[in-house]
């Protein structure tokens, strides 16, 4: 299968992998028809890419980074537990965050087991779910992505539980944020940034006296928006100052961010979003934790189309582990001429790089079912 943009499926393409909504319904199933009706009402949806059936690289299986069991109990988990806050007293808060540490903590040791017992790269674009609230599934990714970097980092696993715990409570803050101002599609005025960026401090007063959660919890919410130079908020924070887990959630954060649909842009790919970590190396964020970073998660997902610094086009076919930017690409085109299939490993041919990705593909080929 391949990895397509949304805006680029012609009508007829079939579906290569399930959209399910986050009660983990599906709501497209393996081998649907894409109607011109469905795809737009995708794009509404917020669904940048989906991947779509192709004879080329139908053997090519793309598995989810976590099962979807577990995905949508995180995601009822978080939800319950941020509904709840939004709506109750600060007093009835901080009864909910206590109760709720408990069950985020047997959550984060779900999720721990299935990262570290995997194999295969972090990749949390090929798990295609609907969402009513981007806070919720925002969370579960950068605990996800926060853990990844944890593991490749060697933290112990007392530290690995604090950070997860962190960073699925980073944003609870957001709760005390008018929606309208959270789901506004345009550019915030300069008063409603204030209120944006006041759920960092807003977080940590509610994380900090709860006997259930650690102090580097709360701080976890205080410092995720603090950046290596000082140019961060609440408190511009430099260097050292900001906690290993502040640095590792600002990268997690970020990427996170600008590899999601909002309602004001369109999601970047997985090494756009890299890139963006890569130009603020060193100064806005450790690249201890960028490296780390990198090493974890698939930056060119499975089914993605790329271009060699050869001219050689294919699509991804499996990961290197540690090594996300040097995939196993399937070959099929070499100068624009349609070659016999066959794998390169760039883990072995390192005078080759991606040089381009390509999300637009000849749908003859994918029309031919």
């Amino acid at each position: 299968m391949r990895l397509v943009a949304t805006t680029s499926v012609e009508e007829g393409a079939l579906l290569g992998k399930a959209i399910y909504n986050d009660k983990g319904q599906v709501l497209l199933n393996v081998g649907a028809r894409l109607e011109l009706k469905i795809l737009r009402r995708l794009e509404e949806f917020g669904i940048d890419y989906i991947y779509i059936k192709d004879p080329d690289t139908d053997d090519i299986i793309v598995e989810n980074s976590i099962r979807d069991e577990l995905r949508i109990n995180a995601i009822m988990t978080i939800g319950d537990t941020f509904k709840q806050i939004q709506l109750d007293s600060k007093i009835s808060q901080t009864f909910v965050l206590e109760k709720s540490a408990r069950k985020f903590k047997r959550l984060i040791a779900d999720l721990l087991e299935e990262l570290q017992g995997s194999k295969e790269l972090l990749n949390l674009l090929s798990d295609v779910f609907l969402h009513d609230d981007y806070i919720f599934s925002h969370s579960l990714n950068v605990t996800l992505y926060a853990l990844a970097i944890g593991i490749e980092m060697k933290l112990p696993p007392k530290e690995l539980e604090q950070l997860g715990l962190g960073a699925i409570l980073h944003d609870v803050g957001k709760m005390m944020v008018p929606e309208e101002i959270l789901s506004k599609p345009g550019k915030l005025t300069a008063e409603e940034f204030q209120i944006i960026k006041a759920h960092a401090e807003d977080g940590f007063q509610l994380l900090r006296n709860i006997p259930t959660v650690p102090l580097i919890v709360a701080h976890c919410a205080y410092q995720h928006h603090e950046r290596l130079n000082g140019a961060g908020y609440p408190r511009g924070l430099k260097g050292d100052e900001i906690h290993l887990f502040g640095k590792i959630l600002g990268v997690a954060d970020v990427f996170d961010a600008v590899t999601s649909n909002r309602v004001y842009r369109p999601a970047m790919l997985p090494h756009e979003g890299l890139e963006i970590l890569y130009s603020g190396s060193g100064s806005l964020f450790d690249s201890k934790v960028v490296d780390a970073f990198r090493k974890a998660v698939a930056i060119y997902p499975v089914g993605l189309t790329v271009i060699l610094s050869d001219g050689r086009k294919g699509v991804v076919a499996a990961q290197n582990p540690g090594l996300s930017e040097r995939p196993v690409v399937r070959i099929l085109e070499d100068q624009d001429q349609r070659v016999e299939p066959y794998h390169l490993d760039l883990k072995s041919n390192l005078s080759l790089m991606i040089v381009s990705c390509d999300t637009i593909i000849k749908y003859e080929y994918a029309n031919s079912y």
